[in-house]
């Protein structure tokens, strides 16, 4: 527990991190990669070229100052936070490191603001913090059974191209021992070393298939740059040259945004884009293990050609009587059976059908925050709305 004599210091670093979060993010990546490179290895450098990991981690410890007594509030950001930092292998040895370039970009942004008592509060906080989530990845570890930083070698055995942008890879132990279990929802990180910039770089992805086949199934899109944005690195290269035959690097599957599916009550599955992936595992899952529930899937995409997972979804929909689908294409000007123009629109989804139903987005964050905004408008309790993020999270809704 923070101590009384940090407290206040931490309660008026609210107002000061909203204005100064970001340049203090920016100048705490820079000084410690600038001394610490080999730290690069783990960070994603697209979000790093971008600025949405300085933006999240300016977001996160403000939500952290502004929510410090709000342990309810925190705890599900954490756990995804734990998730995440155990499947690209953190050590309890890049705490400290960490910990020394935060308080020294607070020091440097704020100059004569940055009393010894503020640092020593911040200092606290964070050991806090760096305490809680050393102990959480620790239990991780020990449930996965893998330790930090351990990979299976994979080979791709199938390869399929689904819809203009994504592509489904299929792999098998390279060694033809037994795949981990997973639970639908749940994603690996890719390792890939790329010649361009002599790095090795980490990628998430989700499961894209029901478990119990001794098999993943990861679906990649083709991050395409443009003005505002490099292309993908990762992304771009799985598409170049993985094929059937080639061996990847390949961690132990985690993740919470992992749905109860053998439950009774409703359950509404709301995606955009790439974000179909968690929602196909979970479909599949449902379809063989309770294929009676009630199920609404909500899908929205640019355009026909951009539907990845079609095929899937037609399946389900043989052996599931209570499965509603509904598409949205935005390049589309008239509606038809099940199939939508324009933006979602939930209004009339969201009806009697599903009354106590959990509510699982994935997307990008624009519209999983247009979604999550239109689920509470539309009378549903935050604790049935659960979402997942597909690099780093803004918070808004903590902030």
């Amino acid at each position: 527990m923070l101590s009384t004599a940090a407290k206040p210091y931490i309660d008026a670093s609210v107002p000061v991190l909203r204005e100064h979060g970001l340049a203090i993010t920016s100048i705490f990546y820079k000084n410690m990669l600038e001394d610490h490179p080999e730290l690069n290895n783990l960070f994603n450098m697209g979000n790093q070229a971008n600025g949405s990991q300085q933006q999240s981690l300016a977001s996160a410890v403000f939500a952290y100052a502004a929510n410090i007594d709000n342990s309810a509030a925190l705890a599900p950001v954490i756990e995804r936070i734990v998730h995440k930092h155990v499947s690209i292998g953190i050590k309890p040895a890049h705490y400290p490191i960490v910990g020394k370039y935060l308080l020294g970009a607070i020091k440097q942004v704020l100059g004569d603001a940055a009393s010894v008592e503020l640092i020593s509060a911040w200092g606290e906080a964070y050991g806090l913090l760096a305490d809680a989530l050393i102990e959480a990845e620790a239990r991780l570890y020990q449930v996965s059974g893998f330790g930090a930083d351990t990979w299976m070698k994979m080979m791709v055995v199938n390869r399929e191209q689904q819809g203009e942008d994504i592509v489904s890879f299929t792999l098998k132990a390279s060694d033809n021992q037994i795949v981990p279990d997973f639970k639908p929802g749940q994603y690996v990180s890719v390792a890939t070393y790329l010649d361009v910039i002599k790095l090795r770089q980490l990628r998430q992805y989700s499961l894209s298939d029901a478990p119990g086949k001794n098999s993943f199934r990861i679906s990649v899109k083709r991050e395409i740059g443009d003005e505002f944005k490099p292309e993908g690195m990762v992304s771009n290269w799985l598409h170049q040259h993985v094929n059937v035959g080639t061996i990847l690097d390949i961690s132990h599957p985690y993740g919470n945004f992992t749905p109860d599916i053998n439950a009774a009550h409703p359950i509404a599955l709301i995606s955009a884009g790439v974000g179909i992936t968690p929602m196909i595992s979970i479909l599949n899952s449902i379809a063989e293990q309770n294929p009676e529930r009630v199920v609404l899937f909500a899908h929205a995409a640019r355009s026909r050609s951009h539907l990845s997972h079609d095929c899937d979804v037609k399946q389900a929909q043989t052996v599931m009587k209570n499965l509603r689908s509904a598409l949205f294409f935005n390049e589309m000007f008239e509606d038809s059976e099940g199939i939508y123009a324009g933006r979602m629109n939930l209004t009339e989804l969201v009806d009697g059908k599903l009354d106590n139903a959990e509510f699982y987005i994935c997307g990008p964050q624009a519209f999983m925050d247009d979604q999550w905004s239109a689920l509470v408008e539309l009378g549903v309790s935050l604790s049935n709305i659960h979402r997942e993020v597909f690099g780093p999270e803004s918070l808004n809704h903590l902030i």
